[in-house]
């Protein structure tokens, strides 16, 4: 870990430890990957608007999402199959997350049970794929309440799996061994990498999943402002703009492209963001746009490969540090400071 300073140098250790097909499972996206490049790029485009002699020596990056107040506008995207870059999976994950006061969002396809996540003590929200028996999904909504979780995020952008060549190109497969607690057998068919034959969710499920829990529902996956005030319609709890790390439909805008419409046309309810995050810039860059937090996937499992729990700690001490500095070097000493004034030409 001392040789790690930013987001990008845990990508390069994990190459080095995993298998070239596990790395390219989880580095690859749709297709030509354009979606993928756009994620950062969009990023990298917009300009910051420093002030100077402000005074500003300390920051407050507290917020509140849902009734919880978090140290800092920072989440653990959900990440499928973590017992591929780390033995103990999502676990070790889970313990670095509750070790740096993060909030864990476990994935449906996580491949420890959700009992054992929830004893590493973090808070913790569990991602949603609706499955085809949903006697499985009502089960594990059940166990979900009894654990602790505080919130439900239901994906609503994969009736398909996208088109991914980098990873059928490396042959990539899941391990007969590797368990999937949280799939049955036609779950696990389902989300196997393969071309998924599914009858896909509509609005119809968002409004079931709601009438079976007391949890509040997130949709993540929401590119559309129109989607989004659907959402709010259908009773969301929040909205997660997300292109599903661009793994699914290549040439969608990336979301930070994608949030200024969002967070205009939705309100009352928390916008979270994930997608090309790596930098404490891209979390203030973020906020200003409508976000009130953001969620990170592939950097905290890169850590994980790298470093276990103490290397996902560390993954999220860079970017809050990165956050608490670039606020300060822009003059803001609150989160809620941060809107499109920091940014130069308003962001366009």
């Amino acid at each position: 870990m001392n040789d790690v300073f930013t987001l990008d140098d845990f990508e390069r250790l994990a190459r080095e430890r995993v298998p070239h097909a596990t790395y390219e499972f989880m580095a690859g996206g749709a297709a030509d990957e354009v979606t993928l490049r756009w994620n950062r790029e969009a990023f990298e485009k917009i300009r910051l608007r420093p002030r100077m002699l402000t005074g500003v020596s300390a920051v407050d990056t507290n917020i509140t999402i849902l009734g919880d107040i978090l140290s800092y506008p920072i989440l653990l995207a959900p990440v499928a199959y973590q017992r591929l870059m780390h033995p103990e999976g999502e676990i070790a994950a889970a313990r670095g997350a509750a070790q740096a006061g993060a909030t864990f969002v476990m994935s449906t396809a996580a491949t420890c049970a959700i009992e054992e996540i929830a004893a590493t003590g973090v808070r913790l929200w569990l991602q949603i794929y609706l499955q085809s028996d949903r006697s499985v999904t009502r089960d594990l909504l059940q166990r979900a309440e009894a654990a602790g979780v505080r919130a439900l995020c239901l994906t609503v952008d994969t009736p398909v799996l996208g088109t991914r060549n980098r990873q059928a190109r490396a042959k990539f497969s899941l391990p007969a061994d590797l368990p999937t607690p949280h799939l049955d057998a036609v779950g696990r068919n389902e989300l196997s990498l393969v071309s998924m034959k599914r009858q896909p969710a509509t609005w119809k499920d968002v409004d079931w999943l709601r009438s079976i829990t007391k949890l509040p529902v997130l949709l993540k996956g929401i590119l559309d402002d129109r989607d989004a005030q659907l959402g709010v319609e259908h009773g969301a709890a929040g909205i997660i703009v997300s292109n599903h790390g661009a793994r699914n439909l290549d040439t969608v805008p990336a979301t930070i492209d994608a949030l200024p419409a969002i967070a205009e046309r939705v309100k009352g309810v928390p916008i979270l963001l994930d997608g090309g995050i790596r930098r404490g810039t891209d979390v203030v860059k973020a906020l200003a746009l409508g976000a009130n937090a953001v969620l990170i996937g592939r950097p905290y499992v890169y850590a994980l490969a790298a470093g276990g729990s103490d290397g996902v700690a560390r993954a999220i001490a860079i970017l809050r540090e990165e956050l608490e500095t670039a606020m300060m070097l822009l003059g803001r000493a609150s989160v809620r400071d941060l809107d499109r004034s920091i940014l130069w030409s308003g962001g366009l």
